[in-house]
């Protein structure tokens, strides 16, 4: 074999071996903040990386928790983390108004049929006409639906006691238990086993709340640059975001995932999700009246004027589905 053709062999082989070492296509990196991470509303991105959903589109997701909607708009607003989930629009609106690089990507979730708020079982709190202005009120963090729906009890039923930060719902058991809080907040399927058992009683619940009933509460949010940078991956996971929601409903094994992930009886996690999570509240097609939402949020004081329809239009960047 002469020199040129020991040459072109080798060149050949080491092409072959390139294309073998070499994957077709890159997966690329989101980071994701999810509020509340156990929460079953905001499993998509972490169930549906668990099924591999987004690693068809190509994506792998670095999904972290966070105590609620403050902790989750910090990183994003930073650049940080490229997007945020279950993150309250009033929260949203407020930090956008004031110059943060935020966008919604897609509603999360609509109405407030998903949180509760508790006493424990042997409180003397009855009913809302027993809570006093010596009573605590627990939500999670500045800005959180929580945070909206507590400010939202107190304009609309009466309650009178003092809206407190307690972090996630586990954290606030723990001072609900040991009587640093009258009332407590969660979102099923946590304190369910605790409901079951007679420890607490649900005091409150979110859909008490006129005003907010039929308003898209929660949010995806996406770092402004990042959706610029990034934009192929963002509407990748947009795509990968909508199909797990469809999975998670439609899988039954979606739910026996999950039981397992939170250590907790199937029977007991699907009862709870067809109680508090029908699919419709988590529909990503549009902001459910957001006239109400501004006007809450104006009410509530996350924002001093509505935003106008141009900042509406910067704000809210929901991509049509794709057929």
């Amino acid at each position: 074999m002469t020199p040129i053709n020991l040459v072109m062999r080798a060149c050949v082989l080491a092409l072959v071996g390139l294309f073998i070492l070499t994957p077709a296509r890159a997966q690329d990196q989101l980071k994701v903040a999810v509020g509340q991470i156990n929460n079953w509303e905001n499993q998509p991105p972490t169930l549906g990386q668990d099924a591999g959903i987004f690693k068809r589109h190509n994506l792998v997701l670095e999904n972290f928790g966070t105590q609620g909607a403050g902790e989750t708009m910090q990183p994003v607003i930073a650049g940080s983390a490229d997007l945020g989930a279950g993150v309250g629009v009033a929260g949203v609106m407020r930090a956008f108004a004031r110059g943060a690089p935020l966008r919604i990507l897609l509603p999360a979730f609509t109405g407030t049929g998903d949180l509760y708020w508790y006493v424990k079982a042997d409180s003397p709190l009855k009913t809302v006409k027993d809570i006093t202005a010596d009573n605590t009120i627990a939500y999670s963090t500045s800005g959180s639906s929580s945070n909206n729906l507590v400010l939202a009890f107190v304009d609309e039923l009466g309650v009178k006691a003092k809206p407190t930060p307690t972090g996630g719902p586990a954290a606030t058991l723990t001072q609900v238990l040991s009587g640093q809080i009258d009332i407590g907040w969660a979102s099923p399927p946590f304190g369910m086993k605790e409901l079951k058992e007679g420890k607490i009683r649900i005091l409150i619940r979110g859909s008490d709340a006129p005003s907010l009933r039929g308003q898209t509460v929660r949010t995806i949010i996406v770092n402004a640059d990042a959706l610029k940078s990034k934009r192929d991956a963002i509407m990748r996971f947009v795509q990968g975001y909508l199909e797990a929601v469809d999975w998670m409903y439609a899988d039954p094994n979606a739910i026996t995932m999950y039981a397992e992930k939170m250590k907790l009886d199937r029977d007991l996690i699907a009862d709870s999700i067809k109680e508090f999570h029908p699919k419709e509240a988590m529909q990503t097609d549009e902001m459910k009246d957001m006239a109400g939402i501004q006007r809450d949020a104006i009410k509530l004081k996350f924002i001093d004027a509505p935003l106008s329809k141009e900042q509406l239009a910067e704000l809210i960047q929901i991509p049509p589905r794709t057929k």
